[in-house]
């Protein structure tokens, strides 16, 4: 395990201590998180932009066309 030292205003340490406070986790398990979030959603967003790249511009279109029709037929 690491250890990372940041530096934070005041103000949004404060807020990022009520915030574990109101989660009932500590600064520390928050920031974990919160890590592990961003971590997830660049790796999603990489991996749509890598699948976009090698896909069919005219296969993307017919999928969207299908949604459409189908949410279409749903009111």
């Amino acid at each position: 395990m690491s250890t990372l030292t940041i530096r934070l205003s005041e103000d949004k340490h404060n807020r990022l201590r009520q915030l574990a406070k109101h989660r009932d986790i500590s600064v520390n398990k928050l920031i974990e998180e919160l890590a592990t979030i961003s971590i997830a959603e660049f790796d999603a967003e990489t991996r749509f932009r890598t699948l976009a790249a090698r896909g069919s511009t005219d296969r993307g279109l017919a999928v969207l066309e299908k949604l459409d029709e189908g949410f279409a037929a749903e009111k």
